[in-house]
């Protein structure tokens, strides 16, 4: 019996070496065919863009396959209007943070609509009054949500997000932009938290200023710190991961007259680093920043282009292009928003002038390749990428 058991000890090792090699073939062997399948264009992500019929909102799902080509497979209604044309805004739709709800304006009927999204898949939620007039922008952070109405005088509200993706106003969460809600609204473009959540950012068109407020207890937030730009038509913007603001100026669409500033926040203050770096290109208006923070770039609506900038350490930055154009949409296309897939691999550029979505492939360097384009309906506004 012994012997037997000792001889039993001795092949074990032998058993164990062979099971592994096959579990190691096993792996390389699945590795290697979700390798070929993501190469032949399996799904790896998906796009959504608001269609903004003013009959009936819908937001499109489009299927990214892993060469960045996008194909429509859904449209889901938002229970809710848009207005048929462009919003002169960025961040019409938003997601949350844990990619589990996606939020969009219905501009056209004065509400916000969420879903649950899971990959291809969107469920409707809730359809919720904005607070205000022709929501234009939102922004979340954890469970909160604040929109941008651009409609009337204008304001910003706050609402809470409920563990079923269910909207909750914030009771006296409303706070008026730079005109003090007298008037008509001042040309408001765009809202959004800081990556740390502790303080919100607007941009005003037709004032020149950018907005700056507060974030405090239960959700609600101060009165807004009235900031001058650096350049006119203070338009899109977004965050490098260490909080810097970087923010394009359109100088009213005049030719070849666009610019990028960039800003950072330092003890409660809103300090310039970079001021008004020429673009050399027309209506820079949507500006978004790769995910590691070493490139933005801007859709220029007049000269039909995208920019590319170097962000550099210290949150300068610099032409990618001396002629400012690092990717092409199309004569008359009239590129507007713009966002990048989770893995920062691929840009996506909606245009408003061909009804398109252009797919960038985003080299180490900053420079982008073209990899084609697909259809939208006219007016369509916003992009999100899960």
């Amino acid at each position: 019996m012994q012997g037997l058991h000792f001889a039993a000890d001795r092949r074990l090792p032998r058993q164990m070496l062979a099971i592994a090699g096959m579990l190691l073939l096993l792996m390389v062997l699945v590795l290697g065919t979700g390798g070929q399948a993501q190469a032949q264009g399996q799904s790896t992500g998906a796009v959504y863009v608001m269609d903004n019929d003013s009959t009936a909102n819908a937001v499109l799902v489009f299927e990214q396959a892993g060469d960045g080509t996008l194909t429509q497979v859904d449209s889901v209604a938002t229970g809710g209007l848009g207005t048929g044309g462009g919003l002169g805004s960025q961040g019409a739709i938003a997601l949350s943070q844990n990619r589990r709800w996606l939020f969009v304006v219905n501009a056209g009927s004065n509400e916000i609509s969420s879903f649950e999204a899971r990959g291809n898949t969107l469920s409707l939620i809730d359809t919720v009054p904005s607070g205000g007039e022709k929501p234009v922008s939102l922004t979340v952070h954890g469970q909160l949500l604040y929109v941008l109405n651009a409609g009337g005088s204008g304001n910003i509200t706050g609402f809470r997000i409920n563990s079923h993706g269910n909207l909750k106003p914030i009771p006296n969460s409303t706070q008026y932009l730079s005109n003090d809600g007298v008037g008509d609204a001042p040309g408001p473009a765009q809202i959004s938290f800081l990556p740390y959540g502790r303080r919100l950012v607007v941009t005003e068109k037709a004032t020149n200023q950018i907005l700056t407020y507060r974030v405090k207890g239960f959700g609600r937030v101060s009165e807004p710190v009235i900031n001058a730009s650096e350049g006119m038509t203070p338009f899109g913007f977004d965050f490098t991961p260490r909080g810097d603001l970087l923010v394009s100026e359109a100088f009213g669409g005049a030719d070849n007259a666009s610019a990028v500033s960039s800003y950072s926040f330092r003890q409660g203050e809103t300090r310039v680093i970079s001021s008004s770096v020429p673009t050399t290109q027309t209506a820079a208006c949507w500006l978004v920043v790769s995910r590691d923070g070493k490139y933005a770039y801007t859709t220029n609506t007049g000269s039909s282009s995208v920019t590319g900038l170097q962000i550099n350490h210290d949150g300068s930055v610099a032409l990618l292009d001396a002629d400012g154009v690092t990717g092409e949409t199309g004569t008359g296309s009239r590129p507007i928003d713009a966002i990048f897939d989770r893995r920062g691999d691929f840009l996506y550029v909606l245009s408003g002038g061909s009804y398109t979505v252009t797919a960038f492939q985003v080299e180490a360097d900053g420079s982008l390749i073209n990899l084609g384009e697909v259809s939208v309906p006219a007016g369509s506004v916003g992009i999100v990428s899960r």
